[in-house]
């Protein structure tokens, strides 16, 4: 009843940018949280960025003053603006949702993840 679609990945050289963009869709009542994880191969998923509603963020220390998230509540859309990348930032980057299904309750959702993939 929810889906999460992602896009804006790819490679790209060390120093470039990318922005990625997740959609919510479905029978949504509200949104709590819109955020952003990473997995890179071999380690376990890690927190990149959050937004709350508000507008409170939280951003990873590895990657402050280079990346940063944004909202667009008018479309259930999160952002991750990423700049000045490095090697270290290649990974799997999934778009996580914490939301309030109509006539529901509260629903967890994953997006499928994209591969950014940043060459030395």
């Amino acid at each position: 009843q929810v889906q999460l679609v992602e896009s804006g990945g790819g490679l790209v050289q060390a120093g470039g940018s990318l922005r990625l963009s997740c959609a919510a869709s479905g029978s949504i009542s509200s949104i709590n949280t819109m955020g952003w994880y990473r997995q890179a191969p071999g380690k376990q998923r890690e927190l990149v960025a959050v937004t709350i509603t508000g507008g409170r963020t939280n951003i990873a220390d590895s990657v402050k003053g280079r990346f940063t998230t944004s909202r667009d509540n008018a479309k259930n859309t999160v952002y991750l603006q990423m700049n000045s990348l490095k090697p270290e930032d290649t990974a799997v980057y999934y778009c996580n949702v914490d939301l309030w299904v109509a006539g529901r309750g509260p629903f967890n959702s994953w997006g499928q993840g994209t591969q950014v993939t940043v060459s030395s």
